[in-house]
């Protein structure tokens, strides 16, 4: 069975500004992404965003910032200003910079509406059950914002144990009233992520930087069983053009229309935008 976005709008909860290609490469994924390299020479800017979302049928956007080379925050800033019906702003933490990032990470919720907060163990390159992590949960927490943990072998060139979702279990069991998102979907460790999902109420997934015909087939079960309020599309842009993906979202075998509109946009909705 196959759907329609008419009347829909989705919401793709990761998307990166893209002003030029980073200055250190080495360790960049762009090996997985076709024509990546293209767009990271091309850059986009606002307006041909928005145009791509448009085309795409991409009605709004989570933005992030935090792990650029270049000034990402003000340009989110600028994009949040222009267009606040669109887009809302997502923010990579440091855990190892202590008490600043956390109130680094408080004044970019109460004081401009961020609605994520990102660690991502593959720069911080400890796992998400370190104490250092465990003062921006609390502040998290705290604020009712979302935090976003990136799970699975990551694409760059760098070591992935950290992320392995397993500790997660300490951190949900930890932080009960905090609402978790895995993120760039957990391989190898797909079926733990369901479990996980199971387990805990306040534990969410989105499909960042994987293209929805790869998305694994065990979450797609879980959509069409137990899961159809937990999971999330996201694209990750530019890794992922916004055409590619809306075109194979369209063609995933959810159950029923309901589960597909969740899936493309009120998910996202009900955690970003309300």
């Amino acid at each position: 069975m196959t759907f329609s976005l008419d009347g829909i709008g989705a919401v793709d909860a990761w998307i990166n500004p893209n002003q030029g290609p980073p200055l250190d490469l080495k360790n960049n994924p762009a090996y997985l992404f076709p024509g990546l390299m293209e767009r990271y020479e091309r850059g986009t800017s606002l307006p041909q965003l928005v145009d791509e979302m448009d085309e795409a049928g991409v009605a709004r956007a989570v933005l992030c910032a935090g792990y650029s080379d270049y000034d990402d925050l003000t340009w989110i800033r600028k994009a949040i200003e222009a267009h606040p019906d669109r887009f809302v702003g997502s923010y990579v933490a440091d855990p190892h910079q202590g008490m600043e990032t956390v109130r680094l990470v408080e004044s970019l919720v109460r004081d401009e509406g961020f609605r994520l907060i990102r660690i991502i163990a593959l720069f911080t390159q400890i796992p998400y059950d370190d104490a250092r992590c465990y003062p921006l949960y609390a502040k998290c927490a705290e604020l009712g914002v979302p935090v976003g943990l990136n799970v699975g072998i990551p694409g760059p060139l760098v070591p992935g144990k950290h992320q392995h979702p397993l500790a997660l279990d300490d951190v949900c069991a930890f932080f009960p009233e905090l609402t978790v998102v895995m993120q760039h979907c957990g391989e190898p460790w797909v079926d733990l992520c369901v479990k996980l999902m199971l387990k805990w109420p306040n534990l969410h997934y989105m499909t960042s930087a994987f293209a929805p015909k790869h998305i694994p087939g065990e979450i797609i079960d879980y959509v069409n069983t137990r899961g159809a309020d937990k999971v999330m599309f996201a694209s990750d842009y530019p890794l992922l053009t916004l055409d590619r993906c809306l075109r194979e979202v369209v063609e995933l075998p959810f159950r029923d229309r309901d589960r597909f509109e969740k899936f493309v946009a009120r998910n996202a909705e009900a955690l970003f935008f309300t």
